[in-house]
């Protein structure tokens, strides 16, 4: 009896798209930054805030990952960049392929960064590698302090964590000193941010962190 491991397989299989993603991405010059969070988090107000600070610095495209609407590719639209929207229909994350071809479609002309805004999900994009420079993972202070524990791999391959709607965290019992001991426990060398989106608290140091590493893929 012959066993396949379907899960290996499909990985193998993602795990090489995901390379050409890199080589093309790195051909390009274009920064690619995967946004991941639990829904709700606020990424995409994160990303529309983000947008009005380097709008006028940065040519921008966004890969705009949804189970089945394109709500939040039109809210960025609004906002001025070329957005190519993937409904994946039930499936709970984004995968290379799907990110090769929308990039086909949005690099038309000239980039400079490309936000991957993936699928509402705190465990399976974590186990796709879409060929991105790194991974930015949201965490609100209203989703409470256990998700580092709860779902470390995120955490884990996560080069930068935003700490979003900080400005409600004296309405909460969020533990803000014991979240960053668990993120130093899982991913000890992971960037931090403080951010509000509703109010822009923190914004323009993310901002400024994303425009000097699109200065050093580029130079």
């Amino acid at each position: 009896m012959v066993q396949v491991n379907l899960q290996s397989n499909i990985l193998g299989a993602n795990e090489l798209l995901a390379r050409k993603n890199r080589h093309t991405f790195k051909d390009s010059r274009v920064l690619a930054v995967n946004l991941m969070s639990s829904p709700g988090s606020g990424k995409t107000t994160i990303l529309e805030r983000t947008i009005e600070k380097l709008g006028d610095k940065l040519n921008l495209g966004v890969i705009e990952g949804d189970l089945y609407t394109d709500q939040d590719a039109r809210r960025i639209e609004k906002k001025g960049v070329r957005v190519v929207q993937i409904n994946t229909e039930g499936t709970c994350h984004l995968d290379a392929g799907m990110v090769g071809k929308a990039y086909e479609a949005l690099s038309a002309s000239r980039l400079d960064l490309v936000f991957i805004e993936n699928v509402g999900n705190l465990v399976c994009p974590a186990e796709f590698d879409l060929g991105e420079d790194f991974r930015v993972v949201v965490i609100s202070i209203t989703e409470g302090n256990d998700k580092v524990l709860k779902y470390p791999l995120i955490f884990r391959e996560a080069r930068v964590v935003l700490v979003n709607k900080i400005d409600l965290l004296d309405y909460t019992d969020f533990n803000l000193e014991q979240f960053e001991n668990d993120l130093k426990q899982v991913n000890p060398s992971a960037l931090t941010f403080m951010v509000s989106a509703r109010t822009g608290m923190g914004i323009d140091k993310w901002s400024e962190f994303l425009l000097e590493e699109v200065r050093a893929k580029i130079s």
